[in-house]
């Protein structure tokens, strides 16, 4: 599976691209949001799910939910939320902002590739 993570943090980038990639998933990233859908849609392997932190600085993850959805060639792609604040976000506004489903950091890398494979067997494309 093809996996874009938008993660701010480094070493969260760094750890779970190594994660993912240690359990056969080809890994983009990205550290800001800005950029992310243009990339897509200039790249030749557009990713299969996108695992996006919500706090991002500059523009945010909802908002970068938004475009990714309000665009032909990106509007497909699931998008899996993370947060370390989960009482920030409602679920409507998450689902308003085309989030399938959101994780509660800290994040579990053990169980990180198997709720991936999980929750993209379970969200409809």
């Amino acid at each position: 599976m093809k996996i874009l993570v938008v993660e701010d943090h480094p070493a969260d980038l760094k750890l779970m691209g190594a994660v993912l990639s240690m359990s056969g998933h080809s890994v983009g990233a990205h550290s800001s949001a800005e950029g992310v859908v243009d990339a897509i849609v200039a790249g030749k392997d557009k990713p299969d799910i996108i695992l996006l932190d919500l706090n991002l600085p500059g523009m945010d993850g909802l908002a970068l939910s938004r475009q990714l959805k309000a665009h032909a060639d990106t509007r497909h792609i699931p998008i899996v939320a993370m947060t370390a604040y989960p009482d920030r976000y409602r679920r409507e506004e998450l689902i308003t902002a085309g989030c399938a489903i959101c994780i509660i950091k800290p994040i579990d890398t053990r169980q990180l590739p198997t709720q991936l494979e999980k929750m993209a067997g379970k969200i409809s494309h």
